[in-house]
């Protein structure tokens, strides 16, 4: 079966799978914060390149939410709106040079503080809806 033909989840758990080791734990840990924060969280996978045939994952709710990307020695959780967002618990840590992208970049080891990232998620939900109306 070629991975075009597997739903945007399938291919997620693939993506996890190849990617292995404390990245691949801390990926699917991710996912399940983020997934668990809010039901109406759509799963889609984008910008497939030659560098990263299998594209990113990524997080919706009226627009994007968040995507995870792949490093040799992080994973950074990508906000487009995080310039937007709140974030009392200062979980954005990278890309703060940006003037709309704010990322959490975790390394080997890094703690995930579930229910701060899973209140980041909301109020990036609250915000895309907001853009809506």
């Amino acid at each position: 079966m070629n991975m075009n033909d597997k739903t945007a989840s399938e291919q997620i758990d693939h993506i996890i799978e190849v990617t292995g080791g404390w990245k691949a734990e801390l990926l699917a840990r991710l996912r399940s914060v983020i997934r668990d924060s809010d039901s109406s969280l759509q799963e889609e996978i984008k910008w497939k390149m030659a560098t990263r045939p299998d594209g990113l994952p990524v997080w919706s709710h009226n627009g994007i939410v968040c995507f995870a990307e792949i490093w040799k020695d992080n994973i950074k959780l990508i906000f487009p709106h995080g310039v937007q967002l709140q974030d009392p618990q200062k979980l954005l840590n990278s890309r703060l040079e940006s003037k709309d992208i704010r990322a959490i970049e975790f390394k080997e080891g890094s703690v995930v503080k579930e229910a701060e990232l899973s209140s980041l998620v909301a109020e990036a939900i609250t915000f895309n809806e907001s853009k809506v109306k």
